[in-house]
């Protein structure tokens, strides 16, 4: 635990700059390219040496004012600051995250043929998706672990034109929930699986990111229908911890919803009524 917090104490301060922190950079070269250790401490309002105990994994305990002051200096939102509590131990045990598809999704989802809409676990098992889609992606199918298809296959860096943007989402959702159910069996496994497996996942896990944003817009190059910009949401599911709802669509009237209504025609599995 301590050397977690250490290591993300340590990554959060290097990735922050001095004009980011709102301070004004002394004149001359300086030999790192964030905060120094001084300048946090500063701006936290604890001792210098007390920072560099913190940094170094040498206090076990620091109190949750002294993180909230951390987290103020060092610029953080919500989730992550939770993150940096649950790093120094001070935040109940969560519920353990769901693994199973909920029956009203399930249904929700033959409802929607006209649709590409995934459901998800917090470790990014796809559960279930519908034909639209499967036909957007291949990896959208249940079974699947997206994770998996973006850092150990091509398949993700084929398709999306900002592959590096939508995998680092994908690894902060993980992170966010091993910061939530840290002793998960399921997220240690791929955790450690992607870990020992890509050296792209072990750069992305360093950084430390844990708020994957909830709306987002993503470029893809289909193989059927070509160009396609779709926004996509995601929707947590009450009663069901860690079960996402992911659902996309198309500007109404745009080349994207042309060659998304093409796409379902194409692939036979449907084609919406009045629109073509």
């Amino acid at each position: 635990m301590t050397s977690s917090l250490a290591a993300f104490l340590r990554a959060r301060r290097d990735a922050l700059t001095p004009r980011a922190a709102g301070l004004t950079p002394a004149p001359g070269p300086r030999r790192v390219p964030g905060l120094r250790r001084e300048e946090l401490a500063d701006l936290a309002g604890i001792s210098h040496d007390y920072y560099t105990r913190l940094e170094q994994g040498r206090d076990r305990r620091p109190s949750p004012e002294i993180l909230d002051a951390l987290a103020r200096a060092l610029r953080l939102d919500a989730p992550t600051t939770r993150h940096l509590h649950h790093l120094a131990g001070h935040l109940p045990p969560p519920e353990p995250a769901s693994t199973e598809l909920p029956a009203g999704l399930a249904e929700l989802l033959t409802v929607w043929r006209d649709i590409p809409a995934v459901v998800q676990t917090a470790t990014l098992d796809v559960l279930a998706a519908t034909p639209p889609a499967t036909a957007l992606a291949p990896f959208y199918r249940p079974g699947a672990n997206l994770l998996r298809a973006a850092f150990l296959t091509p398949e993700v860096h084929r398709l999306y034109a900002d592959a590096p943007t939508l995998v680092a989402r994908a690894v902060a959702t993980l992170r966010a929930q091993a910061d939530h159910t840290p002793d998960d069996p399921r997220v240690l496994a791929l955790r450690d699986e992607l870990l020992s497996r890509s050296a792209g996942f072990r750069a992305m896990w360093q950084r430390y990111e844990v708020n994957p944003p909830p709306v987002g817009e993503l470029t893809l190059t289909h193989p059927v229908v070509g160009p396609l910009t779709l926004t996509y949401q995601r929707f947590a599911v009450p009663a069901h911890p860690g079960i996402l709802l992911v659902v996309h669509s198309a500007e109404p009237g745009s080349p994207s919803e042309r060659a998304l209504d093409r796409l379902l025609a194409d692939t036979g599995t449907l084609t919406p009524p009045g629109r073509a």
